[in-house]
């Protein structure tokens, strides 16, 4: 094999002996001898040389000697061997080279036979060193590969997570405003001319009135028709028709303003916004969801509100998380009721409960979301927030909901997302965003 071997020593013929015993060598192996003087002379040889394999040193050198230059190299991360070569082989010696990481101590007047034996067996040693340093070298690249891998799964998994959560949001955002158009379009109509038509029937009912008094004598027909109508009940049930139509296109305009709002998803603008207009818009989305059904009560939305400014904030996406939450929240106390007994008539009423406050700094909200479900065991809360992580079946969810929020909360707008839940105490979500975003977050965003 090749090797490099540098000899340290001040001897005037140390070079031109060492160079004739190992000329076979030289010749045929390829090996590479070097020389130096002192100490010195040999760590300025290493800087030069920094592979060579074996570094033989006698002690007594001028300028550095033998056991300062072996303390220097422990010094350096080289994966070279050591070998002493002194006329000084009393057993202080020995030990303080051999406590300085020398490989073998050989004594003056040099053996050269047993110096080829100890020279070969030390180039064993150091390519064994050599192949575990190239095998821990290949294992660290082999981790940092596999952290890196890792990392890009991550990533991966992140970007397909908004990739899917993005279309899904956006094409339900386009839905609902879709939905929203097509509603008010009629209602527009209907509640542009409902005043036009109750002036009209105000119109006609005086002049049937006017018509009763000054028509005489009363024809007898005319009169019995009067009586089969039941005219006096269907002028007065008229009103009352007339105001419950207008009760109802007021409500259809407040329905179309709710989906309006929650339609904002793709308004990437942050906006200072009423934080539970917000949440009634998200609710009134769900609110199929929430009613009585033939597995389950209804579910009672209780809302106890504060007085909270404007905030500001990506609304369309604070929507998404609130939807993300009450949709878990009504899977929870689905499968909740589904462990209940029929006959159970002392079974809770199944509620979700939203609480808003302002903190006393006047600078953060806080939006509480609590359900009376069965709770989360612990394995389950510390995984809610890992990309594609659900407990429901296949294909009855993606895993990407509290994600996606956690997202939204935490890196979008500077806030918190918190969980506390145990078995059988139900689950509640802490939402925990600064009124105001500072400039370097809205930088970061």
């Amino acid at each position: 094999m090749s090797a490099k071997i540098l000899f340290v020593d001040d001897e005037e013929n140390l070079e031109y002996l060492i160079s004739q015993v190992f000329r076979k060598n030289i010749r045929t192996e390829g090996w590479q001898l070097f020389f130096a003087h002192n100490g010195v002379e040999a760590l300025e040889k290493l800087k030069e040389h920094p592979d060579i394999d074996i570094v033989l040193t006698d002690l007594n050198m001028p300028e550095m000697d033998g056991l300062t230059l072996l303390s220097r190299l422990n010094q350096i991360d080289l994966p070279l061997k050591t070998i002493v070569i002194s006329a000084y082989g009393d057993l202080k010696n020995i030990r303080n080279a051999m406590n300085l990481g020398a490989f073998d101590f050989l004594t003056k007047p040099i053996d050269l036979e047993d110096l080829k034996i100890t020279i070969n067996q030390t180039l064993r040693d150091v390519q064994h060193l050599k192949e575990n340093q190239c095998l821990r070298e290949s294992e660290a690249r082999a981790r940092e590969q596999a952290q890196d891998l890792q990392q890009s799964l991550q990533e991966l998994k992140k970007t397909q997570a908004q990739l899917i959560q993005t279309a899904k949001m956006s094409s339900l955002g386009q839905l609902v405003a879709g939905m929203a158009h097509e509603i008010n379009n009629p209602a527009n109509f209907i509640y542009g001319n409902i005043s036009h038509v109750s002036d009209y029937i105000q119109k006609l009912l005086h002049l049937l009135h006017l018509y009763q008094q000054q028509y005489h004598p009363p024809c007898s027909e005319i009169e019995a028709e009067i009586k089969a109508l039941d005219l006096e009940f269907m002028i007065t049930d008229l009103s009352q028709i007339l105001a419950s139509m207008k009760c109802g296109v007021d409500r259809i305009h407040k329905i179309v303003l709710s989906l309006r709002n929650f339609s904002r998803l793709d308004e990437a603008n942050i906006k200072s916004v009423d934080i539970h207009e917000g949440i009634k818009s998200s609710l009134l989305i769900l609110a199929h969801r929430l009613q009585t059904t033939t597995a389950r009560p209804e579910i009672q939305v209780i809302q106890e509100y504060s007085n909270l400014p404007l905030v500001e904030c990506y609304a369309g996406e604070l929507n998404q998380v609130f939807v993300n939450i009450f949709s878990n929240a009504i899977d929870a106390l689905n499968e909740y009721n589904k462990q209940q007994s029929l006959d159970d008539i002392f079974a809770p009423q199944l509620t979700i409960t939203i609480r808003t406050v302002l903190l006393e700094e006047n600078s953060r909200v806080v939006i509480q979301i609590r359900d009376n479900g069965r709770g989360m065991t612990a394995d389950v809360k510390d995984r809610i927030y890992e990309p594609f992580f659900t407990t429901k079946p296949v294909g009855q969810g993606t895993g990407l909901g509290l994600y996606i929020s956690y997202q939204i909360i935490v890196e979008k707008h500077g806030g918190e997302l918190k969980c506390v839940s145990e078995v059988g105490e139900g689950a509640e979500f802490w939402i925990e965003i600064p009124i105001r975003q500072t400039k370097a977050e809205l930088e970061l965003s």
